[in-house]
């Protein structure tokens, strides 16, 4: 059995620019977490296996310093396996789905490592239908990559600067405004035209450069703060903000988040702040509170999209989103189904690709994942910061429903340092884990879901127990989430039980 490159949405890991042969590439990002240029271009030279010759590939990337050696390293993988490399240029990951779209490529590579610090980066990878690489497509890759690596071949540095060229540009950024103001049309046609003033902290991405003009130009009076951050997910920007965050407004002025400690004393409940990550494909917003402000998480974005919604709809949530659990989707006006899905936005989109209605896929950390107008005609999918921040603005003032979004009760752990081989959701452990919450909560239902091989669900009725080895880091996750108006104690005391087991067991 290999050891898969990618975790639970492409690969990332700190950037080592330091020049290293094909399996030192492979032992850094295995052992070290480290991301090299002769592994982007192994990838590359792989991605090329999947393709036929004379077959487009699109490359964007963010604002990331080691960011141009890693398309290099990749742009000369592609070329060596016959590739046509278009570049995107810097953009966000929703703009780097929408020019694979466009130019009709067969994959698209965007080179970020999201909401990961500076120093970090990586590759996410898309279909010619704009969805994240599948499980045995990412097995397919790493196997390729382990073969390419153990061929013995000599290289010609002179003819890799020449391959490191692409054939194309394509305007990747400058298309998704194009695109995104087509978007707001359609929102404001769905619900309403956007209202209100805020700060917005695009964390020094893409759309520091424009969406608060594009927001200011359509009736919303917006500042962007992020241009003052030291760097792309430095101090700003929703990868440092956490859904259950709150601050009183001396925390606040007190924070070193550049949002948090700008935002302005305003009445209970109204938005105050919006922050994309640094890859631009999620979005968080603050809200004030009484004494102070909280974190508006993805929960709360889709259940202000589903208020105002009409007719027919699907709402799809990961095991970490309590929206599912909530009763108030009962009361609202439109008429919504719902799912559960493994963690992870490809997984949101996977579910809803086939659904006959108006669709929505949410993340607690600020992914949604909506229909989108394809530039060839038909929709597609996508999960996009500055979208998800325009519905959820037409939203508010259109809503059918006055009821608050009764959350219940939601926490997660994250334990530290765990040898994740010992959890697989289905070993020893696992039933000794089972046993010790059915001692306090009597009997549960015990499943997995696809996408998540070493996820065990615990589950009752309004109770959710979720236990899952981190996709990029050596931590494994435990998440509960309880339905309002159930008691908390004896739920609380499980996952508790839990967590100190796991935590002796794995570390």
């Amino acid at each position: 059995m290999i050891s898969l490159l990618f975790g639970t949405d492409g690969i990332r890991g700190e950037v080592l620019l330091d020049s290293v042969d094909d399996q030192s590439a492979i032992e850094a990002i295995l052992l070290n977490r480290m991301v090299t240029k002769a592994l982007l271009r192994l990838v590359g030279e792989a991605l090329s296996r999947q393709t036929s010759p004379g077959d487009n590939v699109i490359i964007g990337w963010d604002n990331r310093p080691a960011n141009p050696e890693l398309v290099a390293g990749l742009t000369q993988g592609l070329h060596l396996g016959g590739c046509k490399v278009i570049h995107g240029g810097i953009c966000a990951t929703p703009g780097l789905h929408n020019a694979l779209l466009e130019t009709k490529s067969k994959f698209g590579c965007m080179i970020t490592a999201s909401h990961n610090p500076v120093s970090d980066s990586g590759i996410k990878i898309f279909d010619s239908s704009g969805f994240k690489t599948t499980p045995e497509l990412e097995v397919d890759l790493s196997e390729l990559v382990y073969q390419l690596a153990a061929e013995e071949r000599e290289v010609d540095f002179e003819d890799l600067e020449f391959l490191a060229k692409p054939e194309t540009i394509f305007n990747a950024d400058f298309a998704h405004q194009e695109l995104l103001v087509i978007r707001l049309a359609e929102f404001t046609g769905m619900f309403g035209p956007p209202e209100g003033e805020f700060l917005l902290d695009c964390s020094k991405g893409a759309g520091s450069n424009w969406l608060a003009q594009l927001l200011s130009h359509n009736g919303v009076i917006t500042s962007e703060l992020s241009h003052d951050a030291p760097a792309l997910n430095d101090g700003c920007g929703a990868g440092e903000l956490s859904p259950t965050d709150s601050w009183t407004w001396l925390e606040a002025a007190r924070s070193d988040h550049i949002l948090v400690r700008s935002v302005q004393r305003a009445e209970p409940g109204k938005i105050i702040g919006a922050a994309l990550d640094g890859d631009g494909d999620r979005c968080l917003f603050l809200e004030s509170t009484e004494d102070g402000c909280k974190v508006m998480d993805g929960d709360s974005m889709a259940d202000h999209i589903l208020r105002a919604g009409r007719g027919k709809w699907h709402l799809a949530a990961s095991i970490e989103s309590d929206l599912a659990l909530s009763t108030s989707l009962k009361r609202l006006a439109a008429e919504i189904t719902s799912s559960q899905t493994a963690v992870g936005d490809r997984w949101l989109s996977c579910d809803l690709k086939e659904r006959e209605c108006s669709v929505l896929g949410v993340e607690d950390s600020g992914h949604l994942v909506m229909s989108t107008p394809h530039p060839h005609g038909g929709r597609a999918l996508v999960g996009d910061g500055a979208a998800s921040l325009f519905a959820v603005l037409c939203a508010i003032g259109a809503e059918q429903s006055s009821h608050e979004f009764n959350r219940g009760f939601k926490h997660r752990v994250s334990i530290d340092k765990t040898d994740r081989s010992l959890w697989t959701g289905a070993n020893e452990l696992a039933d000794k884990v089972q046993k010790t919450a059915e001692d306090i909560l009597g009997e549960l239902d015990r499943h997995g879901l696809e996408g998540e091989p070493n996820l065990m669900m615990l589950e009752s009725e309004g109770i959710s127990i979720g236990i899952r080895n981190s996709g990029t880091q050596a931590k494994t996750n435990v998440s509960l989430r309880i339905a309002p108006g159930l008691d908390l104690e004896k739920p609380k005391a499980a996952a508790q039980k839990i967590i100190e087991l796991l935590r002796v067991a794995l570390t």
